[in-house]
């Protein structure tokens, strides 16, 4: 993948996260950056009061976008695990052997996935189908993790890759619409690992909750 960047004039020591805490395209930006051992100043948005400064850099005014000390711009969470894994990589999250297994997964959970999971988890914005049907729907993909996860520990293998980092946040956001549903369902290799994920240290670090930014405050190192 060519990590698109875009350049605007920046001055500061580090690195900067534009983030809001609860969205999973956010936390797999700073799963990537924790899992690289990177520091970033950080600046917790409210999504219904985006700050200028961040809509300066990216217009379209989604969460994550990182502005790197020279400037350049990357505005999607894909982009900026890759780019942070780039830098450090200890774990071997990007590992050739599997790296074109885990981004062919990661495609179809932010493609076909998302698209089902959006709509189980505000059904009522599309009574189409109802919520019973997205969730089968969504489940298609569970399964295929299900198959991976029945061999391995990992999506991967016995290893941590970018397929765990990148999916995971969006298992959970499923899983969370109806947690008594979710684990009712046949698939317990799937919630082991999520349940695995959920007190990983490297996720509740992720989670920590900050106030929102606001000009004028002190800079927020991350982690």
């Amino acid at each position: 993948m060519q990590i698109q960047l875009r350049k605007i004039f920046m001055t500061s020591s580090l690195h900067r996260l534009y983030s809001f805490r609860r969205c999973p395209y956010a936390m797999r930006a700073r799963l990537g950056i924790l899992f690289a051992e990177l520091q970033v100043e950080l600046r917790e948005i409210i999504l219904k009061n985006k700050p200028p400064q961040m809509l300066a850099i990216s217009p379209k005014g989604t969460v994550p976008v990182l502005q790197l000390i020279d400037g350049e711009v990357i505005e999607e969470s894909r982009e900026i695990m890759i780019w942070a894994l780039k830098q450090n990589d200890p774990q071997g999250l990007l590992d050739a052997e599997v790296i074109h297994q885990a981004n062919a997964l990661i495609d179809e959970n932010d493609n076909e996935f998302k698209h089902w999971l959006d709509r189980y988890k505000y059904a009522d914005r599309h009574p189409e189908m109802t919520q019973e049907a997205y969730r089968q729907r969504g489940e298609a993909f569970l399964q295929v993790l299900e198959k991976q996860l029945a061999k391995n520990h990992y999506l991967m293998g016995e290893s941590i890759s970018i397929a765990d980092i990148g999916i995971m946040p969006f298992v959970r956001q499923f899983a969370h619409v109806d947690r008594e549903v979710f684990y009712s369902l046949p698939y317990p290799n799937l919630q082991r690992w999520l349940q695995h994920w959920l007190v990983h240290p490297v996720f509740t670090q992720a989670m920590t909750k900050y106030q929102p930014w606001q000009e004028g405050d002190d800079v927020v190192v991350f982690p």
